[in-house]
């Protein structure tokens, strides 16, 4: 009797979806993402990677990965409040992280461990936080001060904290699809809009933007998320692997966002047409003061404890960093 030889079964298959270009630190961690799994899995495992909104936009993406159409996502972190889960949106709130130091304190900590937890319940396994560092305001009029965005239409992402932000400003805050920016920007649909230096640089939209202030407001996060039937159907041997490729993107991700937002700012400034204003400290306290009353409009919204924490960890930080300084 002869033996037929062993077929070997098929990779298993994850989509990865997502909104962005792949020149920024969430497509080149994505990318990252899908080479170490191939890699290490000897390809056991297929990584097919959807950049630029090819598979889906943000509105749809959560669904579908809900739904299990696709099985890896990294979406803002200020989307999960369409899935009734608030407190995510304390990422948010203008000025609520000083520095990276407190962010990196809240999203690799208990804090952000906690927040992952929540998507359970939706069918959803939060991997990881990726970075994409902190947000400049973006115009075709000047921008120094907060009323120089007065009677704007500025484009947000879906998010009430944003909207709070804009009318704090007394702008017009109109949610767009990320892949709807630019044409917007260019047809005059709306006036503005607010992303890191990588997502502004890397959609071009400083060629339809004349005016930049690096007002570092707001911050712009990720998180990595599977659908938790998938996952969990996964060998335990398989998942572990990928686990850890999680962690080696994540890496590659951080420290993408800081090169990359870094040399964006440099090729905007280089760019003829558009003029970057960087905020004096006079000026930077201005649009702190402007963005308080958003803070007290979503302490109804957003959990008081969740808030308190974060200024908890950031006093911690500023006290521990004081505290070297005098030695």
């Amino acid at each position: 009797m002869t033996l037929q030889p062993a077929i070997a079964a098929p990779p298993i298959l994850i989509k990865f979806s997502h909104v962005v270009d792949e020149n920024t630190p969430k497509g080149l961690a994505a990318l990252e993402f899908k080479r170490l799994a191939e890699e290490r899995t000897r390809g056991r495992v297929k990584v097919q990677v959807y950049p630029n909104s090819s598979l889906y936009k943000d509105r749809e993406e959560l669904e579908a990965l809900q739904l299990g159409a696709v099985q890896m996502l990294a979406p803002s972190l200020a989307k999960f409040g369409q899935l009734g889960l608030r407190d995510f949106e304390v990422f948010d709130l203008p000025y609520i992280f000083p520095n990276r130091q407190v962010l990196k304190t809240v999203t690799q900590g208990a804090i952000g461990r906690e927040l992952l937890s929540q998507l359970e319940d939706r069918g959803i396994l939060g991997l990881a936080y990726w970075d994409n560092g902190f947000k400049v305001m973006s115009s075709n009029s000047p921008i120094r001060l907060p009323e120089d965005l007065k009677g704007k239409r500025m484009r947000i992402q879906p998010s009430r904290v944003l909207e709070a932000q804009m009318e704090a400003l007394g702008a017009t805050p109109l949610p767009l699809a990320f892949s709807d920016v630019y044409t917007a920007l260019e047809t005059g649909l709306v006036d503005g809009t607010e992303n890191p230096p990588s997502n502004l640089y890397s959609k071009n939209m400083h060629e339809v933007q004349k005016y930049v202030a690096v007002t570092n407001h707001g911050y712009l996060g990720y998180a990595v998320i599977v659908n938790r039937k998938f996952w969990n159907s996964l060998p335990a041997d398989l998942r572990l692997t990928l686990e850890r490729c999680i962690v080696d993107a994540t890496r590659k991700n951080d420290d993408e966002a800081e090169k990359l937002n870094a040399m964006a700012l440099v090729k905007v400034k280089q760019f003829k047409n558009t003029q970057v204003h960087t905020l004096s400290a006079v000026e930077l306290e201005l649009w702190r003061k402007a963005f308080e009353p958003v803070h007290r409009r979503m302490e109804s919204r957003i959990s008081k404890d969740l808030i308190n924490s974060i200024r908890k960890a950031a006093a911690t930080q500023a006290a521990a960093s004081a505290a070297m300084e005098l030695r």
